[in-house]
């Protein structure tokens, strides 16, 4: 007996979430260190945010309501329960104001403070975890389950049945200062989040800021010119600048004020690739 052709094909399609999947959601990817994570103060104005603009949190906040692998609408602090402010936030607040509104956008954050870029390489990520000994830094990977690359890609592969990912954006170099091998371990992660998500690098370019630069005093600043080395080795990605943008003392993390300048960055050098002004 013969199946029915169209049944079978909408069993095939629902299975594959095809029905499900909205064009309309674009989501981008973020990881790295404590800027990433989110360093900075969240201030009055970070708290109104545009229900256009969402969230996927990556661990559970059962504080404030959330929990991980469902969508909200992206109050920060958009990494760990306790983070700060991120260039997550205004990325994705500078992205809807550009975009059509009938576009939103959703961020999946996984950054860990003091992180070196290989605790992002699944294949030797557990000598990574304990870079620092102290709680501070191994309570935060045992959030993420004690592999936070993995939880990333599970994290993406739940939103790929929601939306499309249309990039990837990273903030990380502090940890590496100075090691000119960096491009080659961001390459390799990159590699393999295209590969574990289906992905490709034309339609997913990657995004890397500069830490806190010269012009700033940047205790970390002799890794930028390292950071701008990034396209030679991949040549789709993008290094954001980070001149100009305000600092905390430490001269490691940017402020709020900074935050928000890095993150609108990000999100120019977006809507650019896409040809939005």
């Amino acid at each position: 007996m013969k199946t029915p052709v169209l049944p079978f094909l909408i069993l095939i399609m629902t299975t594959m979430n095809i029905f499900s999947q909205d064009p309309n959601l674009h989501i981008y990817l973020c990881f790295g260190q404590s800027n990433m994570e989110g360093s900075a103060t969240i201030e009055p104005q970070d708290l109104i945010v545009s229900s256009r603009f969402k969230v996927m949190p990556t661990t559970d906040c059962p504080d404030v309501g959330k929990q991980k692998g469902f969508w909200y609408t992206a109050v920060p602090p958009l990494s760990q329960c306790w983070s700060g402010l991120s260039p997550a936030d205004y990325f994705g607040r500078t992205m809807i104001e550009k975009l059509p509104d009938s576009i939103s956008v959703g961020v999946i954050n996984v950054a860990i403070g003091g992180c070196d870029i290989r605790l992002f390489d699944k294949d030797i990520y557990e000598d990574y975890t304990e870079t620092y000994r102290e709680a501070w830094f191994t309570d935060k990977i045992a959030a993420y389950g004690g592999n936070p690359y993995a939880r990333l890609i599970a994290m993406a592969k739940k939103a790929q049945k929601d939306g499309v990912i249309k990039g990837i954006l990273l903030h990380q170099g502090e940890t590496n200062q100075d090691d000119r091998q960096w491009p080659k371990y961001v390459q390799k992660v990159y590699n393999n989040m295209l590969t574990d998500l289906g992905l490709t690098a034309e339609e997913v370019p990657l995004l890397a800021g500069e830490v806190v630069g010269v012009d700033q005093n940047g205790v970390c600043a002799s890794m930028n010119p390292i950071i701008n080395t990034l396209p030679e080795t991949i040549p789709t990605a993008h290094v954001i600048s980070s001149t100009g943008c305000p600092v905390r003392e430490d001269h490691v993390h940017f402020n709020s004020e900074g935050v928000r300048q890095l993150g609108t960055r990000y999100a120019e050098k977006m809507l650019s690739l896409e040809g939005i002004e």
